[in-house]
């Protein structure tokens, strides 16, 4: 019997789930092969989604009408808005989630997708026709067909985890690695390089002593990450579960020193590159060899569950070291493991070998998304995982790639910060990484993506009309306060309660509330009932976007105007067969990097590291531009 499908995906972690679900939704028959499917989504490392930067890419994929917003919503027991101290730009959401819950949420929504099929085996083996692939062929000797292949593999391919001096082939602990994709892609001509990750040591919350830890709740009033007007599970349930800080000593260093000899980091055993922005936490006692203590985050795994992560203990020291050093932290002198930390080195595939659209250049149809791209988090996984499955879709359908620019969202920085620069170690998402992160914000994610999102097919109809009765709200909002006055006497009565400057004549509503000292909670008794409409559910989100329109309008128009400046080069195109080794007016450093890149466009060869700007004057001069 011959199975025939328009896409399949391989692996079914973030980015596989993500791409799965884009393509059946676009009307691809996709099949999804998974080596458990109790395990869809699962969260290998820290039980939560979003952060910096990382929770405005889960806003994006939700107004683009991916699924992870919702499932993150539905399995919520925590949320926190972070940054607020700082500007919109940089308020980045958080939810810590049930993990159990969040995988079960997943499977739900995947097996209700129509088009959408799951298969539990492992892939072995890619079937080809020349270099164009056909399909997949999985351990148990059964051939799959498609137009297009999606290879999601995360930390699987040929997957090495390392506990002291022992190791073992794992994709997780507990899991077997995926072997054969590699060595045959290498095969191919497609390069291939290690990586290095970790986890920290998972513990039993009925032996710790909370009392002596920092208490880190929830947000009083938490929000949520889909646009869509469900509430998530901690706003239907009026509760949240409640996390904690702990920190190291000297007592726990000396004890982790003992364990340098005996690491695999250390001896050389591990020769994939770690995350700077993780770091296991004998890493940090080397790079931060001053610091008497270093935070740890306890967090819950789920509502029914004593089991707790300690984000920022991730190590690969032996068992026994880990242990007993991690007794010695306040609050933990009588804890217990359910598991000990570890860390993992993998296979990945440099991502300048890809298109902007995820498609390997030299393997037409095959798509790469996730961890074996050199990225890390779940987030920028299920950000690669739509993309891939949206441009699988137009691939196999003749039509063009969804490419997002970097002026559009984080989702687009990502991307081509991958194809452009390469990765040196696993790549983490950073609001500092996005140049116009004013105009990227998590608040405004549905405004530049929905429409966009629905143009695709991938937002329905449903989703459209709710983005556009919340931005005619609050348009309406926005003309009003620009429109309407107040007297001196009621003006400075709001001015007075901040303790701003009076006002001698009369001010615009809007005028006010660019005030650093005035928000709208300052303002809204001053606004008549019922003017406007009435308080609805999503009132708040719309008073918060109408008061950042106000106060940033100065940097919000900047930022616009310098993007379109700086994309204009995005708009000259090189062509495909370009030759740079034949010109001598490049730097030789250029000519190398601009060959094997082969950039599609003027703007995306100026990202390029060592590309100099004089090296871009001389190709606009030979383009006529």
């Amino acid at each position: 019997m011959k199975f025939k499908y328009d896409i399949i995906v391989v692996g079914a972690g973030h980015a596989g789930c993500e791409a799965a679900y884009a393509a059946a939704k676009l009307g691809s028959k996709t099949l999804l092969i998974t080596m458990d499917m109790t395990k869809l989504a699962y969260m290998s490392c820290n039980p939560a989604m979003g952060g910096i930067a990382k929770g405005q890419i889960i806003r994006e994929i939700d107004a683009l009408g991916g699924a992870i917003g919702l499932v993150t919503d539905r399995s919520t027991i925590q949320f926190r808005m972070l940054n607020r101290s700082k500007g919109p730009a940089m308020w980045s959401p958080r939810a810590q989630c049930d993990r159990i819950q969040f995988s079960a949420e997943w499977r739900n929504v995947l097996e209700n997708t129509p088009g959408l099929y799951i298969w539990q085996d492992q892939a072995v083996e890619l079937l080809f026709n020349g270099d164009r692939v056909k399909g997949i062929k999985t351990e148990f000797g059964q051939d799959f067909y498609a137009g297009a292949v999606i290879l999601t593999n995360g930390t699987f391919l040929n997957g090495k985890i390392f506990v002291g001096w022992k190791s073992t082939a794992a994709g997780r602990m507990g899991e077997p690695p995926s072997i054969g994709l590699s060595k045959q892609l290498k095969e191919k001509g497609i390069q291939v390089d290690r990586m290095k990750t970790g986890t920290p040591p998972r513990i039993d919350g009925r032996t710790v002593d909370f009392s002596k830890l920092d208490l880190q709740p929830g947000d009083k009033n938490p929000k949520k990450f889909t646009f869509l007007e469900e509430p998530s599970a901690i706003q239907k349930l009026g509760r949240q579960k409640n996390c904690y800080i702990a920190y190291t000593n000297l007592a726990v260093h000396d004890k982790l020193k003992e364990g340098f000899d005996d690491s695999p980091l250390f001896a050389g055993r591990i020769g994939g590159k770690g995350p700077r922005y993780c770091p296991s936490i004998e890493d940090k006692l080397k790079t931060f060899a001053d610091k008497e203590q270093h935070p740890l985050f306890l967090e819950p795994e789920g509502w029914n569950t004593h089991e707790y992560y300690l984000q920022g203990f991730s190590s690969s020291l032996p068992i026994q070291i880990q242990y007993q050093a991690f007794r010695k932290i306040n609050g933990f002198e009588n804890a217990v493991f359910y598991r000990p930390a570890y860390a993992i080195e993998y296979d990945y595939f440099p991502p300048t070998q890809l298109f902007h659209s995820l498609e390997v250049k030299n393997l037409p149809f095959l798509y790469l998304a996730g961890q074996i791209n050199g990225t890390t988090g779940y987030e920028e996984a299920a950000a690669q995982g739509v993309i891939a499955g949206i441009n699988a879709h137009r691939k196999i359908n003749g039509m063009d790639p969804v490419i997002l620019k970097r002026d559009e969202a984080y989702i687009g920085v990502l991307i081509d910060d991958l194809i452009t620069k390469g990765v040196d170690e696993p790549y983490r998402m950073f609001t500092s990484r996005a140049e116009h992160r004013i105009l990227l914000r998590q608040d405004n994610a549905d405004e530049r993506l929905t429409e966009i999102g629905h143009e695709l097919g991938l937002a329905d109809n449903e989703r459209l009309k709710q983005f556009r009765k919340k931005k005619e709200k609050r348009d309406l909002l926005l003309s009003w306060l620009l429109n309407n006055s107040l007297t001196p006497d009621l003006a400075n009565q709001i001015l007075q309660k901040v303790q701003s400057t009076p006002v001698t004549t009369k001010k615009k509503f809007a005028d006010l509330l660019s005030r650093p000292q005035v928000n709208w909670e300052t303002i809204r008794e001053f606004v008549p009932r019922g003017t406007l409409y009435g308080d609805d559910a999503a009132s708040e989100e719309i008073y918060e976007s109408v008061e950042i329109a106000i106060k940033y309008k100065g940097y919000i128009e900047r930022e616009t105007a310098f993007a379109q400046k700086i994309l204009r080069l995005d708009a000259v195109p090189i062509p495909d067969k370009f030759d740079y080794d034949a010109m001598n007016s490049l730097s030789m450093e250029s000519r190398q990097k601009l060959q094997r890149i082969k950039p599609k466009t003027i703007g995306q060869a100026s990202r390029i590291p060592g590309v100099s700007p004089a090296d871009i004057s001389v190709l606009l001069l030979y383009l006529g531009r």
